[in-house]
């Protein structure tokens, strides 16, 4: 719900804010007071257009900002995939500014968005009536949605046995479509058996590359090998004066003489011990490697020969190594293995397709009676409030037409059709062409569907154009109606409607010499009689209208009392 508003520098108005109400919020005031600046001003900030006439005319910019309160779970989780967090009072802040330049710039909650996605938050927050602006029900996407709330359980069971059944059914085609899409089957067999042939032909094995990559190096580096083992043993064993091995075998010696005098010593003598037997060991693996260390010029040739190969496949193939060479391999073998198949593979798809969609339509089917039976009881409750409020000869219907595919909703296309007066045609709601018959419509729409909707928040105008008397009775009952559950804000010259009200508000005009200001104020007990006296009599409020005035706030009290148990 709306829970306040700011209003700075448009068009009357200096500066304004407002806080409003749960339930029936009424706004009244004299004709030309700027009751449509407020219109204006939530249409403004919800993300519409406005012009630089928006703008109070001594001023370079306008601002509007708005406080939110989310209630539904379903609009907060919406919102948030959306990027706009509620804060911790599950409120949302949304303001926008607009420069003399026709520049603007919207925020939600102090954060720089741009219009369409202030437009995307604000269809979840509000629906305005009356200048066919922020009106969800206008959109045929939106009227599906809608119908299915008021369906059985059902529906949902149904909608569930579609997801999986579609599910399978697009399994199936995707394998028809790598089938049929493969082209001529019979020259891109030969394509990838020859192919496969040469890739088989040089026997890969997983890391081979790098094996003979290691072996090649080895192989190239033997002459330099051969000098680093000689000079190794030279160090340890066969240098000019003394070696390593003999240097070590004297100190061992002299370490004996020592232990003879300190036997604390012979420890020091057990890890010379273990030195010597190590060096002895180093020097014969030394010894052993450099025995190995062989030149074998045809080795050397195959393991190049080898690598060739493998290079040019890898290039051929565009692999950066033998094991994605070997996958690559293994990819050839199950498509020749599809295109050999294919024929029966298609021809067993083909039936399982079939027999897919004939229980996709059987589901669709059932869906589509469901929505049928939800319509005729929702036709119904609709046409008998249309008359209600005045217009007797309206009709609705719920038109309900096959698609030629199904989605997840099955096959159904459902929009909602609307006849408001004799020998007129059904035709979309967006086609109404009166405000007074739209948001009336809108206002016995709202009556039946309200429980259906998430949105919170209803802002009507011009609702009570071309209506009076006990119209304008149903009129009011029905707004206090929706307002049990939701937040109206009702812009109205009627004291049936106003005298409904939760919280009235009076917009006023002021002028001076050189300037005219609007402004809105929240009024109470006897200043709410004085307005409804003046809805009802005029200009002049006499005793009269005041007594008729009170007995009309009286007779409200308790209608809203009956209209809420």
């Amino acid at each position: 719900m709306i829970e306040h508003l700011y209003i700075k520098n448009v068009a009357l108005i200096d500066e304004v804010s407002v806080d409003f109400n749960e339930g029936l919020n009424i706004l009244s005031g004299e004709t030309g007071s700027g009751k449509s600046i407020i219109i204006d001003s939530i249409n403004f900030v919800l993300g519409e257009r406005a012009s630089r006439d928006f703008i109070h005319k001594e001023c370079d910019s306008a601002f509007v900002e708005m406080i939110v309160g989310i209630r539904s779970e379903n609009v907060r989780n919406a919102l948030s995939e959306l990027g706009a967090e509620t804060d911790e009072e599950n409120n949302i802040l949304l303001g926008r500014t607009i420069n003399s330049k026709g520049k603007s710039i919207c925020k939600i909650n102090g954060k720089p968005v741009t219009v369409g996605m202030m437009k995307e938050v604000s269809s979840l927050l509000a629906d305005i009536h009356g200048q066919h602006e922020h009106q969800s029900l206008l959109d045929p996407k939106r009227h599906i949605v809608l119908l299915d709330k008021f369906c059985s359980e059902k529906l949902d069971e149904l909608k569930e046995k579609l997801a999986e059944e579609t599910r399978q059914y697009r399994t199936i085609m995707k394998k028809m479509t790598d089938i049929v899409g493969s082209g001529d089957k019979e020259k891109q067999s030969v394509y990838l058996k020859y192919q496969l042939e040469e890739i088989e032909r040089a026997e890969l094995k997983n890391g081979e590359e790098e094996e003979l990559n290691k072996r090649y190096s080895l192989l190239t580096s033997t002459e330099k090998l051969k000098l680093l083992c000689a000079s190794v043993l030279n160090e340890l064993k066969r240098a000019e004066g003394s070696s390593a091995e003999e240097r070590i075998s004297v100190a061992l010696k002299k370490m004996y003489e020592i232990e003879q005098v300190d036997e604390d010593v012979k420890e020091i003598c057990e890890q010379l011990e273990t030195v010597s037997s190590l060096l002895y060991d180093v020097i014969n693996s030394v010894s052993d490697y450099n025995d190995s260390v062989e030149y074998d010029p045809m080795e050397l040739r195959d393991i190049e020969e080898r690598l060739d190969m493998i290079y040019s496949l890898k290039r051929k193939y565009v692999k950066s190594s033998t094991d994605e060479l070997i996958e690559f391999a293994k990819e050839l073998r199950d498509k020749l293995s599809l295109i050999e198949n294919s024929e029966a593979d298609l021809q067993r798809l083909t039936e399982e397709k079939s027999e897919r969609e004939k229980k996709i339509r059987h589901i669709c089917d059932e869906m589509t009676k469901e929505r049928t039976e939800a319509a005729r009881k929702i036709e119904e409750r609709i046409i008998n409030s249309l008359k209600d409020l005045g217009m007797k000869d309206a009709r609705f219907k719920i038109v309900i037409e096959k698609k030629p595919v199904f989605n997840s909703n099955g096959r159904d296309k459902v929009e909602f059709m609307i006849s408001a007066n004799l020998g007129e045609e059904l035709k979309p709601l967006a086609k109404i062409a009166s405000g007074g018959e739209m948001s009336r419509v809108m206002l016995s729409m709202k009556a039946v569907l309200a429980d259906a909707d998430d949105i919170e928040t209803f802002i009507f105008d011009e609702i009570d154009t071309g209506v009076s008397g006990r119209t304008a009775q149903q009129v009011a009952e029905k707004l206090a109606y929706i307002s049990k559950n939701n937040q109206i804000l009702c812009i109205t010259h009627l004291p049936q409607i106003a005298s409904m009200g939760d919280s009235n508000y009076l917009i006023e005009k002021t002028s001076d010499e050189k300037n005219t200001r609007t402004s809105i104020k929240e009024i109470t007990g006897e200043d709410i009689n004085k307005e409804l006296a003046r809805l009802i009599g005029g200009a002049e409020i006499t005793e009269n209208t005041m007594t008729a005035a009170d007995e009309m706030k009286k007779q409200a009290a308790k209608i809203k009392t009956e209209e809420r148990k």
